[in-house]
């Protein structure tokens, strides 16, 4: 039997390994689907380790494969996403960002050097467990469609067949060496809005001569908040926000048409089908009483994450008996999205969070800002917790 003890020092042994790892992504960050030397460099890693692999997922995803060499017939998954951010990184450190414009600042440098680092621990126990583990990177988690949706449709996750699949995502709201869990329901699926108001400009002394879509588009904005406010169950969490809008006009010059950009988030697919389905008749319809037209489009993304409730609390009492149950935390629903939510609509899955703030060496900016960093003990806290975690969902199952 594998203990927690030979993981951890495991884990403290090849952590100098994966900051490594973390340090050289983190230096050479790729855009969603771009992700071409960051292929290349897992592919590297993977080689060295001897371990077993497949490329060209997507193009620049990769799926590795450690089995165990006790006999056992099932296998679960460990999922990376490898892609990077368009932020200019504005941290001073050894390790910035070499291509200009692109940063690491969600964290998938972590995810994957902590994946990497759990397939080399599990590499080097293979002798004493059963069972396959089945290692997804997977490019593309920043932009739609999403990179798991688009793996899952090559097969990524077959042959063998993943029986479940595990993620975690770096969490600068929880200290390093913590980790939380949440169960069923987690975060929110996410729509794309955009709308053209079409109208016709003029001079902004003489509305009466004019058809304003700055007019016309406030009334929108608030007539579509109705929706949410007056259509959702109460109970159901629903956020509609406007981010852009863009009448390029003037004080005195009123344009022909308004540009709006929003975004739309639930945890119900009928409901959000049905939301759909109503605003744009909304937007139309009023659209039209003030004598104006509009082009109503929704971009449809990811869909809602659901956390296996079975899975995810046999999780906990892993994560527990590895880090301490003090250092196992509950998390609130998120109305954030994350296209790991599409393998989580076809098999049992669990996403939990990996605490990586440090205030006292001043490690507390979110992600996606261009500060971001983490406290890289936090990946001998990961990669040790993935394998452990896989060790156990394949011995217990």
């Amino acid at each position: 039997m594998i203990t927690k003890e030979t993981i951890q020092q495991l884990a403290a042994q090849f952590a100098p390994w994966a900051v490594e790892v973390r340090r050289h992504m983190h230096m050479h960050p790729e855009l969603s689907f771009e992700e071409i030397n960051t292929s290349a460099f897992i592919a590297q890693k993977l080689q060295e380790l001897e371990i077993e692999f497949k490329s060209g997922f997507v193009k620049t995803g990769l799926v590795a494969h450690v089995s165990g060499k006790k006999a056992h017939t099932k296998t679960i998954a460990l999922r990376a996403d490898i892609d990077a951010l368009p932020i200019t990184e504005l941290n001073k450190i050894d390790y910035t960002s070499l291509n200009s414009g692109i940063m690491h600042a969600c964290g998938h440098d972590v995810h994957t050097a902590c994946v990497l680092g759990a397939l080399k621990i599990l590499k080097t126990v293979a002798p004493e467990f059963g069972g396959t583990v089945k290692a997804l990177f997977q490019p593309g988690e920043e932009k739609l469609p999403g990179g798991a949706s688009l793996m899952i449709k090559e097969g990524a996750l077959l042959n063998p067949d993943a029986a479940s699949i595990t993620g975690q995502h770096v969490f600068p709201e929880l200290e390093t060496g913590k980790v939380g869990f949440r169960s069923g329901m987690y975060m929110a699926s996410t729509d794309e809005i955009y709308v053209t108001v079409k109208g016709k400009g003029g001079h902004g002394a003489m509305p009466h001569q004019v058809i304003d879509p700055v007019l016309i588009s406030a009334h929108l904005i608030v007539a579509l908040q109705q929706i949410v406010s007056r259509r959702a169950t109460p109970t159901l969490p629903t956020v509609l926000s406007f981010g852009k809008i863009i009448g390029n006009g003037a004080t005195n010059v009123i344009p022909d048409e308004v540009k709006l950009e929003g975004t739309f988030r639930t945890f119900d697919e009928k409901w959000r089908e049905q939301a759909h389905y109503t605003m744009k008749k909304l937007a139309n319809s009023l659209a039209e009483s003030m004598g104006s037209s509009c082009d109503f489009h929704i971009e449809k993304g990811y869909p809602f994450l659901v956390n296996d409730p079975k899975l995810t609390a046999q999780s906990i009492s892993y994560a527990q008996e590895y880090l301490g149950a003090e250092n196992v935390v509950n998390l609130d629903l998120r109305m954030t999205a994350e296209d790991f939510a599409f393998y989580s609509q076809q098999l049992p899955a669990v996403f939990y969070r990996l605490g990586t703030r440090n205030e006292t060496r001043g490690i507390t900016s979110g992600v996606h800002t261009p500060t971001f960093d983490v406290d890289e003990k936090a990946i001998e806290t990961g990669m040790g917790l993935m394998a452990w975690l896989a060790l156990n969902q394949l011995e217990n199952s």
